[in-house]
């Protein structure tokens, strides 16, 4: 994980309650959570500060504020739209959110029925994936052609040499067979961008709500339904795919095999790069198991 670029703290966010959301200042505040962009706090019962720790975080916030709000009473699952924003003061230099707090915890951590999240899940991309306005947030690593994404497959590859972590040449068989896809060809949609298993929120068992839309764009909708190779057993696609399309999606050959290669490729990243993420870890190792054992679930 990148080092933080600016101090955030419980009292920092305090002070920018104080002076900028002053019904909420009275409200406790402690700390929640960070990740690689943004650190959260809670804010009494019903809401979390979200506040970018690094420069790439506040651009990507700016994204969240002009676009979550419209799509938020689209999607069949709730989502931590901004219900307010921040600006610089206190000596912080970005912008930041006040959103709500989704209970649950991520699905990579937690026990839930599979069946059921394959319906919520694939309910929720048929529901997100419409075509997006032209000036919708360009990403180069999400929503691009999957043959964009080769070199950075051969690099992280590279990484893993020699730690008799996978199969190489089995990855690349199942990697090839992704680019011979038919490519897309229609409307960029509306994606997260970021969906994995980290990202599904579950509640008692159930899918309760989706999180950090940091990477969200427009583009090929196959980078968003990899996440069904990431989150479920290979018995439960059918379920999955159903619900996509019943909830607008389309769910053709081709899309299906590009999703497969954008799930092989996140794995792939996780397993590179997670070695101070223990979960995203072991959702790569379960993702690249998926792929191999069950070819074309």
């Amino acid at each position: 994980m990148p080092a933080a670029e600016v101090e955030v703290s419980a009292d920092l966010v305090r002070r920018l309650l104080a002076g900028q959301h002053p019904d909420l200042a009275r409200l406790p505040v402690e700390f929640l959570a960070n990740g690689w962009d943004n650190e959260l706090y809670r804010i009494g019962d019903r809401l979390v500060a979200r506040l970018p720790r690094r420069a790439l975080g506040a651009e990507i916030i700016k994204n969240e504020q002009r676009w979550l709000p419209g799509l938020a009473p689209k999607l069949p699952l709730p989502i931590p739209y901004p219900e307010r924003t921040g600006k610089p003061a206190c000596g912080y230099p970005y912008s930041w959110s006040v959103v709500p707090y989704l209970p649950g915890v991520p699905s990579a951590e937690a026990s839930f029925d599979p069946a059921g999240a394959a319906a919520a899940v694939g309910r929720f991309l048929g529901a997100l994936h419409v075509p997006a306005p032209a000036d919708a947030p360009a990403n180069p690593f999400r929503g691009v052609p999957l043959a964009e994404r080769a070199s950075s497959l051969a690099a992280n590859l590279a990484v893993l040499a020699g730690q008799d972590l996978l199969d190489q040449d089995a990855v690349r068989r199942v990697w090839d067979e992704a680019l011979a896809a038919s490519s897309y060809d229609r409307p960029p949609v509306w994606l997260h961008g970021d969906l994995h298993p980290g990202n599904i929120l579950v509640d008692d068992g159930q899918v309760s709500g989706v999180i950090d839309f940091g990477d969200i764009t427009a583009g090929d909708p196959a980078s968003d339904l990899s996440v069904a190779w990431m989150l479920l057993p290979p018995g439960c696609h059918p379920g999955f795919w159903l619900a996509y399309q019943e909830a607008g999606g389309r769910a053709d050959d081709a899309r299906r095999a590009r999703a497969r290669g954008w799930a092989l490729n996140l794995a792939i990243v996780f397993l590179a790069h997670s070695a101070d993420n223990p979960v995203l870890r072991d959702v790569g190792r379960r993702t690249l198991g998926a792929l191999l054992t069950a070819p074309g679930a």
